[in-house]
């Protein structure tokens, strides 16, 4: 079979090409220009082009796209007109999970590293699964292994409501926020399409979900699934007893856990942030029900070197710490802060690109309160990711809302400003975080080989 993706360079399309590929079909691709993924793939066989027209699509059997491909893409209306079957890239990963025991990560946060984690875990303890991950784990090529064993590990996006083609064995939530509101517009659509979700694991199956989340507990409740819960809060099955902030290169949390009041071996996170604790628990949890030895789990975890543009440290120089984050929301922005605050010797220094016009306007009050937590902020221009722009929201308008707030180490630059600026004003001991979803990951990589006295990449 032939399969044509649209979209091949970004890493949910990517990765899942990636399995095709394994699987001994025939891959060709599109994207607007290149990426580490697509260029890896045309290394092992698949045919990438750059730019969309319609003759990309040849003899294909089926073409697969993402969500971010708009209807009057030339290739995905010519597939249309040709009866060329068109699957949205979570109807083919739901497909071929169906023969699998299915072990699914939903949430609005975390959901990749928790991903990464159980994946990591269950390689590790020689359960060879498939897994497919929204992004790639440091020191590994891509998120995507094609195994042999029974079970099939895939991180799912409620973005666009997609992660309701899926039925798994194991459901695993990691939390429900105001996202996304392009979509759902309101909480209670949220809820319900999340409720949808829980409602699709297998009769006899398993709902794991962290409990101190209070919508994705009432959700739990009202389920006629079996379920466990996860957190910091006694209640939960799984709780933690005590946590050790470490901040040293081989460690930077200890913790302690009890499962239904047994205590289990001690754990330690080789990547910082209270959030990631909860990550990690969402793993022991899943683990100990597979029957995975509790100093197994306590291994694997320890191991885990974390999730490309997750507080990835891009280098250290003059004692200076080069950081990126993937943040874009303002949970995620206060999570990653607080991490960033935990290991830093002065100042954070937050370079911020707001992702979208639509999340910067519903909200710009929240974005206000996270953004206020660094000790000094740069914000650049909205990344439009395929948005039309909304009159009144820009990123100056922020700017003017954080400082009315009482926060006056913040100003704006644009983005080819910023690397000048910001190599006059760092000095020894302080950490410069580029966060947000767009392409701001470039900054910090500029940075540091400015200070370094090395030429920029062009």
């Amino acid at each position: 079979m032939k399969y044509h993706f649209i979209g091949i360079g970004g890493v949910g399309v990517g990765t899942l090409a990636s399995l095709i590929l394994d699987k001994g079909h025939v891959v060709s691709g599109s994207d607007l220009k290149d990426s580490a993924l697509s260029l890896s793939l045309r290394k092992r066989g698949a045919e990438i082009f750059l730019g969309h027209q319609a003759s990309h699509v040849k003899d294909a059997d089926y073409v697969v796209y993402s969500s971010a491909i708009h209807s009057d893409n030339p290739e995905l209306k010519l597939a249309r007109e040709k009866c060329i079957p068109v699957l949205k890239r979570a109807e083919l990963l739901a497909q071929i999970m169906e023969n699998h025991i299915g072990i699914t990560v939903a949430g609005a946060h975390g959901k990749t590293t928790t991903t990464s984690m159980i994946s990591h875990l269950l390689l590790d303890a020689g359960l060879n699964p498939t897994t497919a991950v929204g992004g790639i784990i440091n020191g590994a090529s891509y998120g995507a292994n094609l195994g042999g064993g029974k079970y099939f590990v895939a991180e799912v996006d409620e973005s666009d409501g997609s992660f309701l083609y899926f039925a798994p064995q194991y459901s695993i939530v990691t939390n429900i926020d105001f996202e996304h509101l392009d979509y759902y517009h309101t909480w209670e659509n949220i809820v319900e399409a999340y409720e949808k979700f829980v409602r699709q694991t297998q009769k006899d199956g398993l709902l794991i979900g962290c409990g101190d989340d209070t919508r994705l507990k009432e959700l739990l409740l009202k389920s006629k699934h079996e379920y466990l819960t996860y957190g910091f809060s006694s209640v939960n099955d799984l709780h933690t007893e005590t946590m050790n902030f470490v901040n040293n290169e081989q460690c930077y949390w200890e913790f302690d856990c009890l499962y239904k009041n047994k205590k289990l071996p001690r754990f330690q996170l080789t990547i910082p942030g209270q959030h990631n604790i909860l990550n990690g628990m969402a793993c022991i949890m899943l683990g100990l029900r597979l029957g995975i030895d509790p100093e197994m789990i306590q291994k694997s975890l320890k191991s885990f070197s974390g999730v490309n543009r997750r507080f990835q440290r891009k280098g250290i120089f003059n004692d200076i710490q080069i950081v990126d984050d993937y943040g874009h929301h303002p949970t995620e922005i206060i999570a990653t802060l607080k991490a960033a605050h935990s290991v830093k010797k002065k100042r954070v220094i937050t370079v911020f690109q707001p992702h979208r016009y639509s999340r910067t306007k519903f909200l710009m009050d929240d974005f206000v309160k996270a953004l206020s937590q660094t000790d000094f902020l740069i914000l650049t221009d909205i990344y439009a990711a395929s948005e039309e722009p909304i009159p009144g929201i820009t990123s100056q308008i922020l700017l003017e809302r954080i400082h009315s707030a009482g926060k006056k180490d913040a100003v704006y630059l644009k983005k080819d400003e910023i690397t000048a600026y910001l190599t006059k004003m760092v000095r020894s001991g302080d950490l410069v975080l580029t966060l947000g979803a767009g392409d701001i990951y470039k900054i910090g990589e500029d940075v540091l080989r400015e200070i370094q006295g090395q030429p920029l990449l062009k």
